[in-house]
């Protein structure tokens, strides 16, 4: 009953995206908590914040950012609860976040896509793993421009594992994906800086992209090197054109990179045939 998978897939998918919403605002928090700890560490100075409220994935609980009152599960139902409260507070009305909701419901229409796609194989299971992961990293990336090694290394590390067992790719693919992904962003990069001077991109893109190679091989790099560069060119001159947007200001590429990904795993074999056919191939 694949309806039925994906209706269950679908739930879940929107639980996990209030889940998301915390990991997108609190790691890039812990992650800043943890360099300055080090900084004073290596600087050695007295850390006078040692003793504050633990803050992490699960403390502390959720609450208002504007009366501080504490979040009620009942308060916390993906989706269902922002519309039944209106998009406000219940205590002090401050307006919540429309943000929220959206990857929520977008957290759940990808996953019930994955699961359609795969149906009740593990392949789904590690799919869905892969798209919530990528979730995370994207609106990370978006608002800190920072792809955390927190995320990507477990997975790069799970595709290679993967390959043992041949779910995406063979063992042999995933090797090389890896090395040639995370090379040919990491050359692309190097040239860059070497004709301009300047930082084209992070060293997170080429873990990233070197996670898709683990993953799905190396034959999938080109295809999502070329849909993510089309789509970032495309995003990126309409932002600079239609909001005036100084186009000296970095883009995250991140974004993109996961997009591509996350396509090329689903459908990557048929855009393939597309693009051959297309080019006369």
């Amino acid at each position: 009953m694949p309806e039925a998978l994906t209706l269950i897939v679908l739930i879940v998918g929107l639980l996990v995206g209030s889940f998301l919403n915390v990991v997108i605002y609190r790691l890039p928090v812990m992650m800043n908590i943890a360099w300055k700890k080090e900084c004073k560490e290596y600087l050695e100075i007295e850390d006078n914040e040692s003793n504050k409220e633990p803050f992490n994935l699960m403390l502390p609980l959720s609450r208002c950012p504007g009366c501080n009152t504490p979040i009620k599960p009942y308060q916390n139902i993906p989706v269902f609860s922002y519309l039944f409260l209106r998009g406000k507070c219940s205590e002090c009305k401050t307006h919540i976040s429309l943000r929220y909701p959206l990857i929520e419901a977008f957290t759940g229409l990808a996953s019930a896509i994955v699961a359609y796609h795969f149906g009740y194989t593990v392949e789904m299971l590690f799919a869905l793993l892969l798209t919530w992961s990528l979730i995370a990293l994207s609106f990370i990336d978006i608002d800190h421009q920072l792809l955390p090694d927190s995320i990507i290394l477990p997975m790069l590390w799970l595709g290679l594992f993967l390959t043992l067992f041949s779910v995406y790719t063979d063992s042999h693919s995933g090797i090389i994906g890896a090395i040639a992904g995370y090379l040919s962003l990491w050359t692309v990069y190097q040239l860059f800086k070497l004709a301009t001077g300047k930082d084209g991109m992070g060293y997170g893109d080429f873990k990233l992209l070197a996670l898709f190679g683990a993953w799905l091989g190396w034959q999938y790099l080109p295809l999502i090197i070329l849909l993510s560069s089309l789509v970032g060119a495309i995003i990126g001159i309409s932002m600079v054109v239609l909001t005036k947007k100084d186009h000296n200001i970095p883009i995250p590429f991140g974004p993109y990179l996961a997009m591509a990904g996350w396509l090329a795993l689903l459908w990557g074999d048929q855009i393939n045939v597309l693009y051959l056919n297309a080019i006369g191939m």
